[in-house]
């Protein structure tokens, strides 16, 4: 791995001096606080498509199978979850330990509990007849192509029936693509909204 793709945030070892901020982030009537770093996905601010896809998952409605927040980072999506649904599971990989690490620290000062931080390289560490009611995913664009697909295309293994997978992509960063392809994978994928380039694609698992 070069130097540059070490300071990326789906490195798994950032090697990027720490440089730590405090953001404030209030969706659905719920404020939250998150301790950000270099070397993690949108480190100045929870990014406006991840704000996007937490206003359109606390709409939806899935089965109470737990959730799954794949590309986890500091943890916008996967805490905010929690806080929607304090009576379920949520799980939240990442490949980032340095993202990893600050969700874990973000989950302790929101007083979050209902949460499980770990490291999976997308599906990896999840086993195989593990499924959720709900996964949601904000994909590491700059990863590549082939950490998308698998994604996007993976979880139908991991939803169990009637079960849903939430995506925020932009358009010219392959949401075509990507619409195509859940399509491919499900039969079906919704566009629940557009915002400002991003949309938020829903598969069902049928």
């Amino acid at each position: 791995m070069t130097e540059q793709k070490n300071q990326m945030y789906y490195a798994a070892k950032p090697t990027s001096g720490h440089d730590e901020h405090m953001v404030d982030y209030h969706a659905a009537g719920i404020d939250l606080k998150f301790t950000t770093d270099a070397g993690v996905f949108s480190k100045m601010r929870v990014d406006y498509g991840s704000g996007a896809l937490i206003k359109q998952m606390a709409q939806v409605s899935f089965p109470a199978k737990g959730i799954l927040d794949v590309g986890a980072g500091y943890g916008p999506l996967g805490l905010f979850a929690a806080k929607f649904w304090p009576e379920q599971t949520v799980e939240m990989i990442d490949v980032n330990e340095r993202g990893l690490a600050l969700a874990k620290r973000n989950a302790a000062m929101n007083q979050i509990s209902n949460v499980a931080i770990y490291q999976s390289n997308v599906y990896e560490k999840i086993a195989n007849d593990k499924k959720f009611g709900l996964i949601v995913t904000n994909p590491p664009i700059r990863a590549g192509k082939s950490v998308i697909t698998s994604i996007l295309s993976g979880a139908k293994n991991h939803l169990v029936k009637n079960g849903k997978i939430l995506v925020v992509i932009q358009k010219k960063q392959g949401e075509p693509s990507a619409r195509k392809l859940l399509k491919a994978t499900f039969g079906n994928c919704t566009i629940l909204d557009r915002d400002k380039g991003y949309y938020i694609l829903q598969a069902v698992n049928n």
